[in-house]
């Protein structure tokens, strides 16, 4: 159920404003600070997620607001992060409640002055939709925050316990959900029409939709991966589908060809740098069983990140590689795992392959190794000597029960993201700042690829890519 109550301006406020006019006209040389005034507050029940409130009001001399809360008739221990008011309005949610619980809710004003405080409005949240996800987590916690990813049409956020603490329903289904640096949330929703080029979509903490990201050239996005930086720009992945004349190599004359564009786009909509296989690789770097049908997956980007040297990291699964790439130049830098391999590993055994889940952490590699073991797939912690071109296993991390990930893995499921600065302590509601689950890498000064030398494409023929996309 959902419970507005409005507070007007109260006496002791009218009192303060002409305390505060009656100040301001007087030669006073030192001079008082006016206190933190709060007007028209409101409360409700979250509507695009019952597990959260919102408090609204209008504000004076205020710097700051938060929400001191906690379940009706009990004491309010709990508060949320602050809130900055615009224009002299605030918004003020509260995430991570309980379903179907009265709850009891005060906001606080923050000023120079002093402080405000409105009364206490009692707000109950609404129980949890029947479809939702449940589960149950044990053993000990692997880190502080909070784990984030997709099931079905839910993008999901659940505790230690496996308790749903917050959620975002899609208008279809979405294979990846994803925290970024500018404090919202990514993911691509299925569309009905499998050959619309569709696009990647922002949400805010709120759950409301905060704009589209799509690729340029009228590319397909791919809904593996984005990585969208605190200045409003990001990087993702593009399809791009060539017509080729294989036969020369194993195929066949008129296989459909698709490879992984990667993408920058600028905060205003502008592309900022591009890169593609097709000016980079052969076609002769994947198996030949894979490269010998009709429709050939080439590449199969599915993961990006930024390396601590500001130049980019691309997971390309159907080559069992990832390759590092200038992000001013578009050169590649190097080559480790598949066909093409630069690097000698030193554990035994076979290196990664058909990998999921790249990211960089604390200076190494992580990734989830899907093929690579006999007993199953696993998460894998490389430290890399790039000089030298060596790569060594520094940690794994597998199931107590041997699993193997499907061929058509979900990207980020096999590898959960975690908040990193969110509290643990249960009193406290989900962060409506929520960052990635590792630092942003520092960006360098981007600018836009030179166009390379093309590959001779008098057997190619751009086309648009008729398909939903591989898993």
């Amino acid at each position: 159920m959902h419970v507005m109550i409005r507070r007007p301006r109260s006496r002791l406020g009218a009192l303060r404003l002409a305390a505060t006019a009656a100040l301001a006209g007087c030669a006073d040389p030192i001079g008082v600070p006016p206190a933190p005034i709060l007007e028209e507050v409101a409360g409700s029940g979250g509507v695009a997620n019952v597990l959260s409130a919102l408090m609204t009001a209008r504000t004076q001399f205020t710097d700051s607001v938060a929400v001191r809360y906690g379940k009706a008739g009990q004491v309010l221990d709990s508060i949320t992060p602050a809130a900055i008011p615009a224009n002299g309005e605030v918004v003020a949610p509260v995430f991570g409640l309980l379903p179907s619980t009265p709850y009891a809710l005060q906001l606080i004003a923050y000023g120079v002055g002093g402080t405000d405080s409105s009364e206490i409005l009692r707000v109950t949240t609404g129980p949890l939709p029947s479809d939702l996800p449940r589960y149950r987590a044990s053993g000990p916690s692997p880190g502080p925050g909070y784990v984030l990813f997709s099931a079905g049409a839910y993008g999901l956020v659940i505790d230690d316990t496996g308790r749903v603490v917050w959620y975002v329903r899609f208008d279809g289904t979405s294979l990846n959900f994803q925290a970024q640096a500018n404090g919202r949330y990514i993911a691509r929703p299925s569309t009905p029409d499998p050959s619309a080029v569709g696009s990647l979509l922002e949400f805010d903490p709120l759950g409301t939709v905060t704009r589209r990201l799509g690729c340029a050239h009228g590319l397909r996005p791919r809904f593996h991966d984005v990585l969208v930086e605190p200045d409003g720009s990001y990087w993702l992945m593009c399809d791009e589908t060539l017509v080729m004349d294989l036969s020369g190599v194993g195929g066949v004359p008129g296989a459909v060809v698709t490879g992984t564009v990667v993408q920058r786009i600028d905060a205003a909509g502008g592309l900022a740098f591009e890169w593609s296989p097709f000016d980079h690789f052969d076609i002769t770097d994947v198996d030949a069983e894979a490269r010998s049908g009709a429709t050939v997956n080439w590449t199969h980007g599915n993961a990006i990140d930024l390396d601590a040297d500001g130049n980019l990291l691309v997971s390309f699964r159907s080559l069992s590689e990832i390759t590092k790439i200038d992000t001013r130049t578009g050169a590649v830098l190097w080559r480790m795992g598949g066909l093409r391999n630069e690097f000698t590993f030193s554990n035994p055994g076979p290196p990664f392959l058909r990998q999921h889940g790249m990211r960089v952490a604390n200076g190494e590699i992580v990734l989830l190794d899907n093929f690579g073991e006999a007993g199953g797939s696993r998460a894998e912690r490389y430290a890399l000597d790039e000089a030298g071109r060596t790569a060594r296993l520094t940690g794994v991390y597998a199931p107590t029960a041997a699993t193997r990930a499907t061929d058509r893995s979900s990207p980020r499921g096999s590898l959960g993201r975690r908040t990193p600065d969110s509290p643990r302590d249960r009193r406290c509601g989900l962060r409506s700042d929520t960052r990635m689950c590792r630092p942003p890498a520092r960006s360098p000064a981007h600018a836009t690829r030179p166009s390379p030398p093309r590959r001779d494409r008098a057997q190619c023929r751009r086309r648009p890519c008729n398909r939903a996309g591989w898993g």
